[in-house]
């Protein structure tokens, strides 16, 4: 397979999943203001009646914000690689009458910056970082054109002892 259509293959992936986070917080959302008992496929006008919309906090876990009752919610990968968002940030969600999904950056936990080198495997891209890997977002790798095997400089949770994502600070 040439590598145009390995990178397609690839962003289409992304894409897709992208796009299915998505749809699960959509029909969440629905299902927290419906209810449970509800079909969320029936045509239904919905008024919601706060102006700033319903607001959520939670801690991003790298890839999502995880709220305090255990509920994802999906952060769009180029917000969270272009602010260089941390495994273990405390963020904060407005869901707007609209439905709009605002997220806000509200309690960065200590960071570190350290240099690894750029793998790539199980269709996922990984910083290696003295013997150890931590997955970064492909929207990172676009963005900063990486390749496989190149020095990377990343950003990780100061106490990394559990962390398993790491944001892109800049390709050397």
């Amino acid at each position: 397979m040439s590598e145009l259509p390995e990178k397609q293959i690839k962003r289409l992936r992304s894409l897709i999943q992208d796009a299915e986070t998505n749809l699960a917080a959509a029909k969440e959302l629905l299902i927290s203001i419906l209810g449970d008992g509800e079909d969320i496929t029936a045509p239904r006008d919905v008024v919601v009646s706060a102006p700033e919309g319903k607001v959520i906090e939670g801690v991003f876990d790298g890839q999502i914000m995880i709220d305090q009752d255990g509920k994802n919610y999906p952060v769009p990968a180029n917000y969270a690689s272009k602010s260089k968002l941390v495994e273990g940030d405390i963020m904060k969600l407005t869901i707007t009458p609209e439905g709009r999904f605002l997220y806000k950056q509200i309690g960065p936990v200590e960071r570190k910056t350290v240099i690894g080198t750029l793998t790539h495997h199980d269709d996922k891209y990984f910083v290696e970082v003295s013997g150890r890997e931590y997955e970064i977002l492909y929207a990172s790798v676009t963005y900063f054109r990486l390749k496989e095997g190149q020095q990377v400089s990343v950003i990780i949770p100061a106490n990394n002892d559990g962390a398993n994502w790491a944001a892109v600070e800049a390709a050397i």
